[in-house]
């Protein structure tokens, strides 16, 4: 039988039971009860466990590695009974064994490279608390980096969308397009925020249009203000469902699913069949040189640059109206660098 992959879940039904003043708890007993619970909560056989995997687990608890839990010397005629010496201790009220403080500590080092983070306001506090506590080497270099952008325009707005989106507060937004001269303001129902390509998007009801899927990129906001209209909530999209369909943040008004097929060279094959580009992929080998990758989605601006990214390591076979339009990006670059 497999192990649960979550021992610490074991561990607390064997807490519960030696708390028990009540059942006389036998070693038989015990890994019943314990595979009971267990079925409960998984309800899939293959989590049970074997009498010598509850040895192993009273063990560790007792060790000083878990809780250093002393059990009663108690017996039922001639079988043991398994009870805390102490009714009151539990290991949820026990210090942090050395296996969950490394957990906790290094969770912290992760956490610590959120702070300033508009998102995780408040957070710092918590964090400086932790550190205390556990005693985190405040002087230990980070390990780990995040794909982010510090320093994006519109990330002093951050958490005022955030608040509101959250706390379903309409606001007004003075807008600066790429493509407008003069900045213009407009009413914003906000509904969901996006991170895409280390950009943050704002998606909502545009009141004047009642477009509910209107999209904001954070970084081109010049101002916001709070708004004294009546929210209206959205009744007509799943977020999860609406990004499942593409690529990035950008849906064609008339835009319909598609089958894009691909086709890769050999190294650059290889890293996409462990790096899938949508949830819809599917490949294949055609030969030792070229994977074929399918995949199902509306076709829009960000699939057109994730394409470009890969240069002459891929060819698109279909949609014969992408395979143009990636054709004429190519070569309009490649006329750049004519003399």
């Amino acid at each position: 039988m497999a192990v649960t992959k979550n021992p610490l879940i074991r561990y607390k039904i064997l807490d519960a039971c030696f708390r028990n003043p009540y059942k006389k708890y036998t070693k038989e007993l015990l890994l019943e009860t314990l595979n009971e619970k267990l079925m409960e909560l998984f309800d899939d056989e293959s989590h049970c466990i074997k009498l010598r995997q509850m040895q192993d687990d009273i063990a560790f608890m007792k060790s000083a590695e878990g809780w250093s839990i002393e059990l009663a010397e108690e017996f039922d005629g001639k079988k043991r009974i398994f009870r805390y010496e102490d009714l009151n201790f539990s290991i949820n009220n026990a210090p942090l064994n050395e296996i969950e403080l490394s957990e906790f500590q290094s969770a912290i080092h992760v956490l610590s490279q959120f702070e300033g983070m508009p998102q995780f306001e408040g957070i710092q506090e918590i964090i400086a608390k932790l550190k205390y506590d556990l005693k985190v080497d405040n002087n230990k270099q980070p390990f780990i980096g995040f794909d982010t952008n510090q320093d994006l325009k519109g990330m002093e707005y951050f958490s005022q969308i955030y608040n509101a989106t959250q706390n379903q507060e309409p606001i007004q937004i003075t807008y600066k397009d790429f493509k407008a001269e003069q900045p213009y303001t407009f009413t914003l129902h906000p509904y969901y925020l996006k991170q895409y390509n280390n950009r943050w998007f704002l998606f909502g009801l545009h009141e004047e249009t009642m477009k509910p899927d209107w999209n904001v990129a954070i970084d081109r906001i010049v101002s916001i203000e709070t708004s004294n209209v009546k929210f209206i909530p959205n009744t007509t999209i799943d977020w999860q469902d609406y990004f499942s369909d593409m690529i990035g943040v950008s849906k064609p008004i008339d835009g319909k699913l598609e089958e894009i097929v691909l086709h890769f060279n050999q190294l650059t094959g290889k890293y996409m069949e462990n790096k899938p580009i949508h949830e819809t992929q599917k490949h294949k080998w055609l030969n030792e040189e070229t994977l074929e990758v399918k995949i199902k989605v509306i076709p829009n601006y960000e699939l057109e640059r994730l394409i470009l990214s890969y240069g002459d390591s891929v060819k698109v076979m279909e949609t014969e109206l992408l395979k143009k339009n990636i054709k004429n990006r190519l070569l309009n670059g490649s006329n750049i660098y004519k003399e």
